[in-house]
């Protein structure tokens, strides 16, 4: 007859109770990376998910054609937003959005120099907002590759215990070598269970990093090919 679910879990319980130090402490290891990488793939997904809800709210702003002054105070609401931050360098690395105009089509060196001002300060922050953005990522890789190693290890030591147990009885009964092998396989299974969740996540999280600096990249020449825009007529003078 089949075990059920129940024997089986309490079954596996009392393996790891009755396992080896060495054993315990792999096992111990694997639910440390565990239990962090869980808490950090949920604390990324709020981030992101924060992240992504400001931003929509300052690109509505933005997209709105305001006085930049306004652009820029909305900046300091939508505080969680990439392109809100690089907005705020370029405003307070160029302050008047006229005078650039007019230099732009004056004095073409002067223009050029402010422009690439603006674009430096812009890309210094948005490497700052991708670095916001891939914190923790580091964690999450070490755990999807040590993991299956550490695993690995736990393996190898359950395989050499039931060769010990082996040698000791004189017998390869199944008595004998089932502690081994099951702590083998168990240890196996943590690796796995640590590793899977943590690769998936890492892979979906560097690619909406991805995302986020291709929208960066776009917004920063958005910016520029405004500034560069000459300003109508009796425009009032304002930041960018």
């Amino acid at each position: 007859m089949p075990s059920s679910p129940d024997s089986l879990t309490a079954g596996v319980v009392e393996l790891v109770l009755n396992s080896g130090p060495v054993a315990k402490f792999v096992l111990l290891v694997l639910l440390g990376f565990s239990v962090i990488s869980w808490a950090l793939i949920v604390e990324k997904w709020w981030h992101l998910r924060r992240v992504r809800r400001s931003t929509e709210g300052f690109v509505r702003v933005f997209r709105e054609g305001r006085r930049p002054s306004v652009v820029q105070a909305a900046t300091k609401k939508y505080k969680d937003s990439p392109l809100a931050h690089m907005y705020a360098a370029a405003y307070h690395e160029f302050g008047t959005a006229t005078e650039l105009a007019d230099r732009v089509i004056d004095d073409d060196d002067y223009g050029r120099d402010r422009l690439e001002a603006v674009h430096r300060a812009m890309r210094r922050t948005s490497g700052v907002e991708i670095s916001k953005l891939e914190r923790y990522l580091t964690f999450l890789a070490t755990t999807a590759s040590a993991t299956p190693f550490i695993g690995l290890f736990g393996t190898v030591w359950g395989v050499m215990t039931a060769f010990h147990g082996i040698g000791q009885q004189g017998s390869a009964s199944l008595g004998v070598v089932a502690p081994g092998i099951s702590e083998a396989l168990i240890a196996t299974a943590a690796g796995l269970a640590a590793a899977i969740p943590a690769v998936i996540a890492y892979n979906y999280f560097v690619a909406r990093v991805r995302d986020w600096a291709t929208e960066m990249d776009g917004f920063m020449l958005d910016l520029l090919n405004l500034l560069t825009r000459p300003l109508p007529k009796g425009a009032a003078k304002d930041g960018v």
